[in-house]
Protein backbone atom coordinates (compact mmCIF):
# COMPACT_ATOMS: atom_id res chain seq x y z
CA UNK A 1 0.00 0.00 0.00
CA UNK A 2 2.62 2.26 0.67
CA UNK A 3 4.29 2.08 -2.46
CA UNK A 4 0.92 2.70 -4.13
CA UNK A 5 0.31 5.57 -2.16
CA UNK A 6 3.94 6.82 -3.14
CA UNK A 7 4.03 6.72 -6.71
CA UNK A 8 0.08 8.14 -6.51
CA UNK A 9 1.70 11.50 -5.48
CA UNK A 10 4.41 11.24 -7.61
CA UNK A 11 2.77 11.76 -10.30
CA UNK A 12 0.45 14.61 -9.47
CA UNK A 13 -2.93 14.15 -10.69
CA UNK A 14 -4.86 17.08 -11.24
CA UNK A 15 -8.09 15.81 -12.17
CA UNK A 16 -10.49 13.16 -11.19
CA UNK A 17 -9.88 11.23 -14.41
CA UNK A 18 -6.11 11.50 -14.29
CA UNK A 19 -6.18 9.80 -10.72
CA UNK A 20 -8.67 7.04 -11.69
CA UNK A 21 -6.58 6.19 -14.59
CA UNK A 22 -3.30 5.79 -12.42
CA UNK A 23 -4.99 3.80 -10.15
CA UNK A 24 -6.08 1.04 -12.65
CA UNK A 25 -2.34 1.09 -13.93
CA UNK A 26 -0.94 0.45 -10.18
CA UNK A 27 -3.80 -2.11 -9.70
CA UNK A 28 -3.23 -3.94 -12.43
CA UNK A 29 0.63 -3.78 -11.79
CA UNK A 30 -0.20 -4.85 -8.25
CA UNK A 31 -2.27 -7.52 -8.99
CA UNK A 32 -5.03 -5.38 -6.65
CA UNK A 33 -8.52 -4.11 -6.81
CA UNK A 34 -8.86 -0.77 -7.39
CA UNK A 35 -8.01 1.37 -4.25
CA UNK A 36 -11.37 2.97 -2.65
CA UNK A 37 -10.46 7.10 -2.76
CA UNK A 38 -10.96 6.85 1.41
CA UNK A 39 -8.39 4.19 1.05
CA UNK A 40 -5.96 6.24 -0.73
CA UNK A 41 -6.60 8.72 1.63
CA UNK A 42 -5.79 7.05 4.66
CA UNK A 43 -2.44 5.86 3.18
CA UNK A 44 -1.79 9.12 2.50
CA UNK A 45 -2.31 10.86 5.94
CA UNK A 46 0.29 8.35 7.82
CA UNK A 47 2.57 9.32 5.23
CA UNK A 48 2.25 12.56 5.46
CA UNK A 49 2.29 12.06 9.28
CA UNK A 50 5.58 10.42 9.60
CA UNK A 51 7.15 13.33 7.04
CA UNK A 52 7.49 10.57 4.92
CA UNK A 53 5.63 13.18 1.82
CA UNK A 54 4.42 16.77 1.73
CA UNK A 55 0.99 17.63 1.92
CA UNK A 56 -0.66 17.72 -1.43
CA UNK A 57 -3.88 19.92 -1.68
CA UNK A 58 -4.53 19.03 -4.83
CA UNK A 59 -4.68 15.80 -4.10
CA UNK A 60 -6.89 15.64 -0.78
CA UNK A 61 -9.38 17.92 -3.20
CA UNK A 62 -9.46 14.54 -5.50
CA UNK A 63 -9.48 12.35 -3.08
CA UNK A 64 -12.42 14.22 -0.51
CA UNK A 65 -15.94 12.45 -1.45
CA UNK A 66 -18.50 14.72 -1.86
CA UNK A 67 -16.31 17.91 -1.45
CA UNK A 68 -19.49 20.09 -1.51
CA UNK A 69 -19.73 19.35 2.57
CA UNK A 70 -16.84 21.77 3.58
CA UNK A 71 -17.19 24.03 0.22
CA UNK A 72 -18.87 26.67 3.05
CA UNK A 73 -16.37 26.95 4.84
CA UNK A 74 -17.53 24.56 7.82
CA UNK A 75 -17.84 21.20 8.01
CA UNK A 76 -21.52 20.73 9.23
CA UNK A 77 -22.19 17.71 11.87
CA UNK A 78 -25.80 16.56 12.57
CA UNK A 79 -26.78 14.76 15.96
CA UNK A 80 -30.07 13.30 17.11
CA UNK A 81 -31.42 13.97 20.19
CA UNK A 82 -33.29 10.90 21.88
CA UNK A 83 -37.08 10.01 21.21
CA UNK A 84 -38.84 12.07 23.69
CA UNK A 85 -42.66 13.11 23.22
CA UNK A 86 -43.65 16.13 21.25
CA UNK A 87 -46.01 18.79 22.34
CA UNK A 88 -47.57 19.58 18.61
CA UNK A 89 -50.25 16.91 16.85
CA UNK A 90 -49.27 17.91 13.06
CA UNK A 91 -51.29 16.28 10.91
CA UNK A 92 -48.20 15.66 8.57
CA UNK A 93 -45.46 13.99 11.21
CA UNK A 94 -45.04 10.30 11.29
CA UNK A 95 -45.31 8.73 14.09
CA UNK A 96 -42.79 5.95 14.05
CA UNK A 97 -42.61 3.95 16.98
CA UNK A 98 -39.17 4.69 19.28
CA UNK A 99 -38.58 7.68 17.20
CA UNK A 100 -38.14 11.34 17.79
CA UNK A 101 -41.71 12.53 15.99
CA UNK A 102 -41.08 13.58 13.00
CA UNK A 103 -38.23 11.46 12.37
CA UNK A 104 -38.22 7.92 9.95
CA UNK A 105 -36.10 5.39 11.17
CA UNK A 106 -34.31 4.86 7.90
CA UNK A 107 -32.69 8.41 7.27
CA UNK A 108 -29.18 8.94 7.42
CA UNK A 109 -28.78 10.83 10.67
CA UNK A 110 -31.08 9.07 12.35
CA UNK A 111 -29.73 5.40 11.27
CA UNK A 112 -26.15 7.05 12.73
CA UNK A 113 -27.76 7.91 15.91
CA UNK A 114 -29.60 4.46 16.37
CA UNK A 115 -25.98 3.06 16.20
CA UNK A 116 -24.42 5.07 18.77
CA UNK A 117 -28.21 4.91 20.69
CA UNK A 118 -28.42 8.29 20.87
CA UNK A 119 -25.03 8.86 22.52
CA UNK A 120 -24.18 12.50 21.57
CA UNK A 121 -20.36 12.46 22.05
CA UNK A 122 -20.51 9.15 19.92
CA UNK A 123 -22.25 10.38 17.31
CA UNK A 124 -19.99 13.38 16.72
CA UNK A 125 -16.90 11.23 16.67
CA UNK A 126 -18.29 9.11 14.19
CA UNK A 127 -19.32 12.28 11.87
CA UNK A 128 -15.75 13.45 12.17
CA UNK A 129 -14.26 10.03 11.98
CA UNK A 130 -16.16 9.74 8.69
CA UNK A 131 -15.60 12.61 7.52
CA UNK A 132 -11.97 12.99 7.73
CA UNK A 133 -11.90 9.17 5.83
CA UNK A 134 -13.38 10.59 3.23
CA UNK A 135 -10.74 13.46 2.32
CA UNK A 136 -12.45 16.51 4.68
CA UNK A 137 -10.60 18.53 7.35
CA UNK A 138 -13.77 18.92 10.14
CA UNK A 139 -11.93 21.60 12.35
CA UNK A 140 -14.32 24.34 11.93
CA UNK A 141 -17.51 22.11 12.67
CA UNK A 142 -21.50 23.43 12.70
CA UNK A 143 -22.54 21.22 14.86
CA UNK A 144 -26.82 20.81 13.86
CA UNK A 145 -28.96 19.27 16.59
CA UNK A 146 -31.74 17.34 15.28
CA UNK A 147 -35.02 15.70 17.20
CA UNK A 148 -37.77 17.75 16.86
CA UNK A 149 -38.74 20.02 19.94
CA UNK A 150 -35.70 21.29 21.31
CA UNK A 151 -37.28 23.73 23.88
CA UNK A 152 -39.15 20.49 25.02
CA UNK A 153 -36.67 18.41 26.72
CA UNK A 154 -35.89 18.28 30.34
CA UNK A 155 -33.08 21.32 31.06
CA UNK A 156 -30.71 18.29 32.48
CA UNK A 157 -30.66 16.78 29.37
CA UNK A 158 -30.29 19.74 27.09
CA UNK A 159 -26.89 21.08 28.93
CA UNK A 160 -25.59 17.29 29.21
CA UNK A 161 -26.30 16.95 25.38
CA UNK A 162 -24.29 19.85 24.28
CA UNK A 163 -21.89 19.41 26.87
CA UNK A 164 -20.97 16.32 25.41
CA UNK A 165 -20.78 17.22 22.25
CA UNK A 166 -18.08 19.89 22.95
CA UNK A 167 -16.16 17.38 24.96
CA UNK A 168 -16.37 14.71 21.74
CA UNK A 169 -14.56 18.31 19.55
CA UNK A 170 -12.30 18.53 22.65
CA UNK A 171 -11.29 14.96 22.84
CA UNK A 172 -11.08 13.76 19.01
CA UNK A 173 -7.61 13.91 17.66
CA UNK A 174 -6.46 12.18 14.21
CA UNK A 175 -3.85 10.16 16.34
CA UNK A 176 -5.02 7.61 18.28
CA UNK A 177 -4.04 6.89 22.19
CA UNK A 178 -4.93 10.49 23.08
CA UNK A 179 -5.85 10.89 26.58
CA UNK A 180 -9.65 11.53 26.58
CA UNK A 181 -11.49 13.48 28.55
CA UNK A 182 -14.03 11.68 31.63
CA UNK A 183 -17.55 10.72 30.78
CA UNK A 184 -20.32 13.45 32.27
CA UNK A 185 -22.90 11.76 34.18
CA UNK A 186 -26.26 13.01 33.90
CA UNK A 187 -27.23 12.61 37.40
CA UNK A 188 -25.07 15.87 38.13
CA UNK A 189 -26.80 18.94 39.56
CA UNK A 190 -27.76 20.97 36.89
CA UNK A 191 -25.50 24.33 38.46
CA UNK A 192 -22.19 21.44 38.16
CA UNK A 193 -23.30 20.62 34.53
CA UNK A 194 -23.52 24.34 33.71
CA UNK A 195 -19.87 25.14 34.72
CA UNK A 196 -18.35 21.63 33.15
CA UNK A 197 -20.17 22.77 29.84
CA UNK A 198 -18.51 25.92 30.32
CA UNK A 199 -15.27 24.68 31.17
CA UNK A 200 -15.52 22.45 27.84
CA UNK A 201 -16.44 25.85 26.07
CA UNK A 202 -13.48 27.18 26.80
CA UNK A 203 -11.43 24.82 26.17
CA UNK A 204 -12.54 24.40 22.55
CA UNK A 205 -11.82 27.90 22.03
CA UNK A 206 -8.50 26.40 21.39
CA UNK A 207 -8.81 22.95 20.24
CA UNK A 208 -7.94 21.95 16.83
CA UNK A 209 -11.54 20.73 16.37
CA UNK A 210 -13.66 24.10 17.61
CA UNK A 211 -17.46 24.34 17.53
CA UNK A 212 -17.72 27.79 15.75
CA UNK A 213 -21.16 27.10 15.51
CA UNK A 214 -24.57 25.21 16.90
CA UNK A 215 -27.95 25.45 15.66
CA UNK A 216 -30.61 24.21 17.48
CA UNK A 217 -34.56 23.26 15.95
CA UNK A 218 -38.13 24.40 18.04
CA UNK A 219 -41.29 25.79 17.71
CA UNK A 220 -41.87 29.36 17.47
CA UNK A 221 -44.81 29.08 20.41
CA UNK A 222 -41.81 27.71 22.92
CA UNK A 223 -39.43 30.88 21.89
CA UNK A 224 -39.49 33.59 25.07
CA UNK A 225 -37.05 35.32 26.86
CA UNK A 226 -36.13 32.33 29.29
CA UNK A 227 -35.57 30.37 26.78
CA UNK A 228 -33.10 32.31 24.38
CA UNK A 229 -31.32 33.17 27.16
CA UNK A 230 -30.54 29.47 27.66
CA UNK A 231 -29.75 28.60 24.31
CA UNK A 232 -26.84 31.24 24.39
CA UNK A 233 -25.70 29.84 27.68
CA UNK A 234 -25.44 26.19 25.07
CA UNK A 235 -23.54 28.54 22.99
CA UNK A 236 -26.22 28.10 19.99
CA UNK A 237 -25.97 30.66 17.33
CA UNK A 238 -28.29 29.22 15.45
CA UNK A 239 -32.51 28.66 15.83
CA UNK A 240 -34.68 27.00 13.15
CA UNK A 241 -38.12 27.14 13.58
CA UNK A 242 -40.70 25.14 11.86
CA UNK A 243 -43.24 27.99 10.36
CA UNK A 244 -44.51 25.88 7.91
CA UNK A 245 -47.13 28.20 6.35
CA UNK A 246 -47.61 32.56 7.35
CA UNK A 247 -51.04 31.59 7.30
CA UNK A 248 -53.83 30.68 9.93
CA UNK A 249 -56.25 28.97 8.40
CA UNK A 250 -53.83 26.39 6.77
CA UNK A 251 -51.96 25.92 10.11
CA UNK A 252 -55.00 25.45 12.09
CA UNK A 253 -56.47 22.59 9.47
CA UNK A 254 -52.63 21.31 9.85
CA UNK A 255 -53.10 21.06 13.60
CA UNK A 256 -49.94 22.94 14.20
CA UNK A 257 -50.56 24.49 17.37
CA UNK A 258 -49.43 28.10 16.93
CA UNK A 259 -50.70 30.92 14.11
CA UNK A 260 -49.19 33.91 12.73
CA UNK A 261 -48.47 35.88 15.55
CA UNK A 262 -46.36 33.57 17.68
CA UNK A 263 -44.08 33.26 14.15
CA UNK A 264 -44.02 36.99 14.20
CA UNK A 265 -43.12 37.37 18.25
CA UNK A 266 -40.48 34.25 17.57
CA UNK A 267 -38.88 35.96 14.82
CA UNK A 268 -38.29 39.31 16.06
CA UNK A 269 -36.86 37.66 19.52
CA UNK A 270 -34.71 35.80 18.19
CA UNK A 271 -32.92 38.78 16.15
CA UNK A 272 -32.92 40.78 18.98
CA UNK A 273 -31.15 38.05 20.99
CA UNK A 274 -28.60 38.16 18.15
CA UNK A 275 -29.55 34.47 16.67
CA UNK A 276 -29.65 33.72 13.46
CA UNK A 277 -32.73 32.85 12.22
CA UNK A 278 -34.06 29.34 9.69
CA UNK A 279 -37.39 28.79 8.88
CA UNK A 280 -39.03 25.11 8.00
CA UNK A 281 -41.77 26.02 5.05
CA UNK A 282 -43.51 23.39 3.68
CA UNK A 283 -45.33 23.47 0.44
CA UNK A 284 -48.47 21.70 -1.04
CA UNK A 285 -50.13 21.36 2.39
CA UNK A 286 -53.43 20.84 3.11
CA UNK A 287 -55.38 23.71 2.31
CA UNK A 288 -52.83 25.04 0.50
CA UNK A 289 -52.34 26.05 -3.46
CA UNK A 290 -49.37 26.35 -5.59
CA UNK A 291 -51.01 29.97 -5.96
CA UNK A 292 -51.66 30.20 -2.61
CA UNK A 293 -47.76 28.77 -1.53
CA UNK A 294 -46.46 31.91 -4.02
CA UNK A 295 -48.01 34.39 -2.42
CA UNK A 296 -46.87 33.40 1.12
CA UNK A 297 -43.03 32.18 -0.02
CA UNK A 298 -42.89 36.40 -1.24
CA UNK A 299 -44.93 37.42 1.82
CA UNK A 300 -41.93 36.30 3.55
CA UNK A 301 -39.43 38.73 2.56
CA UNK A 302 -42.14 41.88 1.78
CA UNK A 303 -43.62 41.71 5.26
CA UNK A 304 -41.48 43.33 7.40
CA UNK A 305 -42.43 40.89 10.32
CA UNK A 306 -40.66 38.02 8.88
CA UNK A 307 -37.25 38.38 6.71
CA UNK A 308 -35.52 35.19 7.85
CA UNK A 309 -32.17 34.59 7.38
CA UNK A 310 -32.36 31.22 5.96
CA UNK A 311 -35.16 28.75 4.76
CA UNK A 312 -35.63 25.04 4.53
CA UNK A 313 -38.29 24.53 1.87
CA UNK A 314 -39.65 20.88 2.23
CA UNK A 315 -42.51 19.80 -0.42
CA UNK A 316 -45.34 17.78 1.56
CA UNK A 317 -44.80 14.24 1.25
CA UNK A 318 -47.11 11.56 3.16
CA UNK A 319 -45.96 9.05 4.74
CA UNK A 320 -47.53 5.81 7.24
CA UNK A 321 -48.01 7.05 10.83
CA UNK A 322 -49.19 10.55 10.03
CA UNK A 323 -52.76 11.73 9.96
CA UNK A 324 -51.83 13.17 6.48
CA UNK A 325 -51.73 9.28 5.17
CA UNK A 326 -55.34 8.83 6.38
CA UNK A 327 -56.40 11.87 4.49
CA UNK A 328 -54.68 10.61 1.70
CA UNK A 329 -56.03 7.35 1.35
CA UNK A 330 -59.49 8.68 2.03
CA UNK A 331 -59.07 11.27 -1.07
CA UNK A 332 -59.08 14.64 1.17
CA UNK A 333 -55.37 15.33 -0.23
CA UNK A 334 -53.96 15.47 -2.94
CA UNK A 335 -49.93 16.34 -3.71
CA UNK A 336 -49.27 18.37 -6.41
CA UNK A 337 -47.50 17.03 -9.29
CA UNK A 338 -44.14 17.04 -10.27
CA UNK A 339 -44.12 19.57 -13.12
CA UNK A 340 -46.34 21.52 -10.27
CA UNK A 341 -43.86 21.54 -7.89
CA UNK A 342 -41.04 21.90 -10.10
CA UNK A 343 -42.74 25.27 -11.71
CA UNK A 344 -43.48 26.81 -7.71
CA UNK A 345 -39.90 26.01 -6.76
CA UNK A 346 -38.35 27.64 -9.58
CA UNK A 347 -40.98 30.36 -9.23
CA UNK A 348 -39.80 30.87 -5.18
CA UNK A 349 -36.28 30.90 -5.90
CA UNK A 350 -36.84 33.51 -8.43
CA UNK A 351 -37.65 35.68 -5.57
CA UNK A 352 -35.56 34.94 -2.58
CA UNK A 353 -33.09 38.33 -1.50
CA UNK A 354 -29.57 38.18 -1.70
CA UNK A 355 -29.12 38.23 1.74
CA UNK A 356 -31.09 34.69 2.39
CA UNK A 357 -30.04 31.28 2.42
CA UNK A 358 -31.67 28.18 0.97
CA UNK A 359 -29.92 25.31 2.62
CA UNK A 360 -32.75 22.52 1.79
CA UNK A 361 -35.16 21.75 -1.16
CA UNK A 362 -36.16 18.65 0.46
CA UNK A 363 -36.02 16.46 3.73
CA UNK A 364 -33.94 13.63 3.25
CA UNK A 365 -36.87 11.04 3.55
CA UNK A 366 -35.76 7.86 1.46
CA UNK A 367 -37.99 7.19 -1.37
CA UNK A 368 -38.99 3.94 -0.34
CA UNK A 369 -41.14 5.45 2.96
CA UNK A 370 -43.11 8.06 0.56
CA UNK A 371 -46.36 6.80 -0.11
CA UNK A 372 -47.11 10.12 -2.81
CA UNK A 373 -45.91 13.65 -3.29
CA UNK A 374 -41.96 14.07 -4.33
CA UNK A 375 -39.58 11.63 -4.63
CA UNK A 376 -37.34 13.51 -6.69
CA UNK A 377 -33.84 13.94 -4.18
CA UNK A 378 -31.51 15.85 -6.03
CA UNK A 379 -34.70 18.62 -6.79
CA UNK A 380 -32.21 21.19 -6.32
CA UNK A 381 -29.26 19.81 -9.17
CA UNK A 382 -32.53 19.02 -11.53
CA UNK A 383 -33.58 22.87 -11.69
CA UNK A 384 -30.21 24.22 -12.06
CA UNK A 385 -29.63 22.29 -14.70
CA UNK A 386 -32.51 23.75 -16.32
CA UNK A 387 -30.33 27.10 -16.22
CA UNK A 388 -32.36 28.68 -13.39
CA UNK A 389 -30.96 31.77 -12.06
CA UNK A 390 -31.05 31.72 -8.14
CA UNK A 391 -29.54 34.65 -6.37
CA UNK A 392 -29.62 32.97 -2.52
CA UNK A 393 -26.19 32.52 -0.62
CA UNK A 394 -25.91 28.93 -1.51
CA UNK A 395 -26.49 29.73 -5.23
CA UNK A 396 -23.63 32.35 -5.14
CA UNK A 397 -21.07 31.02 -2.62
CA UNK A 398 -17.65 31.50 -4.21
CA UNK A 399 -16.67 27.29 -3.18
CA UNK A 400 -13.48 26.49 -4.79
CA UNK A 401 -13.24 29.85 -6.41
CA UNK A 402 -9.75 32.10 -5.12
CA UNK A 403 -9.90 35.63 -4.56
CA UNK A 404 -9.53 38.31 -7.69
CA UNK A 405 -9.19 42.01 -5.92
CA UNK A 406 -9.92 43.41 -8.88
CA UNK A 407 -13.55 41.33 -8.82
CA UNK A 408 -13.87 42.17 -5.46
CA UNK A 409 -17.03 45.10 -4.56
CA UNK A 410 -18.15 45.80 -1.38
CA UNK A 411 -22.38 45.73 -1.16
CA UNK A 412 -24.35 46.95 1.53
CA UNK A 413 -28.32 46.30 1.49
CA UNK A 414 -30.13 47.98 4.43
CA UNK A 415 -33.79 46.64 4.96
CA UNK A 416 -36.51 46.83 7.81
CA UNK A 417 -36.85 43.52 9.53
CA UNK A 418 -38.83 42.63 12.72
CA UNK A 419 -38.56 46.26 14.08
CA UNK A 420 -35.67 46.58 13.44
CA UNK A 421 -32.90 47.87 10.92
CA UNK A 422 -30.54 45.07 9.15
CA UNK A 423 -27.61 45.60 7.25
CA UNK A 424 -26.25 42.68 5.02
CA UNK A 425 -22.76 43.72 4.45
CA UNK A 426 -20.82 41.78 1.49
CA UNK A 427 -17.91 41.17 -0.35
CA UNK A 428 -19.12 40.24 -3.56
CA UNK A 429 -17.75 39.30 -7.41
CA UNK A 430 -18.59 42.82 -9.44
CA UNK A 431 -21.37 40.85 -11.47
CA UNK A 432 -22.70 39.84 -8.16
CA UNK A 433 -23.16 36.46 -8.74
CA UNK A 434 -20.34 35.16 -6.89
CA UNK A 435 -20.51 35.34 -2.95
CA UNK A 436 -17.02 35.49 -0.93
CA UNK A 437 -18.04 36.71 3.10
CA UNK A 438 -20.92 39.21 4.66
CA UNK A 439 -21.67 40.07 8.30
CA UNK A 440 -25.39 40.53 9.47
CA UNK A 441 -25.71 43.70 11.30
CA UNK A 442 -29.24 44.61 12.85
CA UNK A 443 -29.62 47.58 15.18
CA UNK A 444 -32.88 46.69 17.18
CA UNK A 445 -35.31 49.92 18.48
CA UNK A 446 -34.24 51.47 20.83
CA UNK A 447 -37.03 51.02 23.30
CA UNK A 448 -36.76 47.04 23.19
CA UNK A 449 -35.59 45.33 26.35
CA UNK A 450 -33.61 42.60 26.35
CA UNK A 451 -33.13 40.29 29.39
CA UNK A 452 -29.66 40.38 29.10
CA UNK A 453 -27.84 43.29 29.75
CA UNK A 454 -25.11 42.78 27.22
CA UNK A 455 -27.34 42.95 24.74
CA UNK A 456 -29.38 46.19 25.77
CA UNK A 457 -29.09 49.07 23.53
CA UNK A 458 -26.02 47.31 21.24
CA UNK A 459 -26.02 46.53 17.42
CA UNK A 460 -25.34 42.91 16.80
CA UNK A 461 -23.26 41.24 14.40
CA UNK A 462 -25.68 38.08 14.10
CA UNK A 463 -23.59 36.40 11.62
CA UNK A 464 -20.14 36.53 10.21
CA UNK A 465 -19.42 34.04 7.41
CA UNK A 466 -16.48 33.67 4.89
CA UNK A 467 -17.23 31.32 2.00
CA UNK A 468 -14.98 28.98 0.10
CA UNK A 469 -13.36 25.76 0.82
CA UNK A 470 -12.90 24.84 4.74
CA UNK A 471 -9.44 26.04 5.53
CA UNK A 472 -7.78 25.17 9.00
CA UNK A 473 -6.00 27.93 11.02
CA UNK A 474 -2.39 27.93 10.28
CA UNK A 475 -3.08 26.43 6.18
CA UNK A 476 -2.39 27.77 2.89
CA UNK A 477 -4.70 30.85 2.07
CA UNK A 478 -7.78 30.64 -0.49
CA UNK A 479 -10.60 32.63 0.21
CA UNK A 480 -10.73 31.92 4.23
CA UNK A 481 -8.06 33.73 6.45
CA UNK A 482 -7.68 36.36 3.28
CA UNK A 483 -8.50 39.51 5.72
CA UNK A 484 -12.05 39.85 4.73
CA UNK A 485 -13.58 39.01 7.70
CA UNK A 486 -12.04 41.86 9.93
CA UNK A 487 -12.28 43.68 7.14
CA UNK A 488 -15.96 43.21 7.54
CA UNK A 489 -16.04 43.98 11.19
CA UNK A 490 -14.62 46.68 10.70
CA UNK A 491 -17.28 48.19 8.32
CA UNK A 492 -20.22 46.88 10.93
CA UNK A 493 -18.22 48.88 13.84
CA UNK A 494 -18.21 52.18 11.61
CA UNK A 495 -21.81 51.59 10.28
CA UNK A 496 -23.36 51.32 14.02
CA UNK A 497 -20.82 54.29 15.08
CA UNK A 498 -22.46 56.39 12.12
CA UNK A 499 -25.62 55.37 13.18
CA UNK A 500 -25.17 56.33 16.47
CA UNK A 501 -23.53 59.76 15.22
CA UNK A 502 -26.65 59.99 13.21
CA UNK A 503 -28.94 59.55 16.02
CA UNK A 504 -27.40 62.77 18.28
CA UNK A 505 -27.28 64.74 15.52
CA UNK A 506 -31.24 64.27 14.62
Amino acid sequence: MKDIILEITKKKPKTEGELMKIKRILAKKHGIGILRNSDVFKGYLKLLEKGEIKRDEKLERLLKKRAIRTMSGIAPVAVLTKPYPCPGKCAYCPHELGMPVSYLSNEPAVMRAIRNKYNPYKQVRMRLTAMEANGHRPEKIELIVLGGTWSFLPEKYKYWYILECFRAANDYQLKEGKKKGGKTKKTLPILELKKVLAKEQKKNEKAKYKIVGLTLETRPDYINDKELKEMRELGCTRVEIGVQAVDDQILKLNKRGHGVAEITKATKLLKDYGFKVTYHVMLALPGASPKKDLEMFKKLFLDERFCPDQIKLYPTVVTKGSLLYKWWKSGKYKPYSDRVLEKLIIDCKKVVPRYVRIIRLIRDIPGESIEAGNKITNLRQVIKNKGVVCNCIRCRECRDKEIKKRDLKLNIKKYKASEGEEYFISFDSKDKKTLYGFCRLRLPKKKDQIEINVLKNSALARELHVYGELVPEGAKKKTQHRGLGKRLIRLYVFLYAFDLFFDMIF
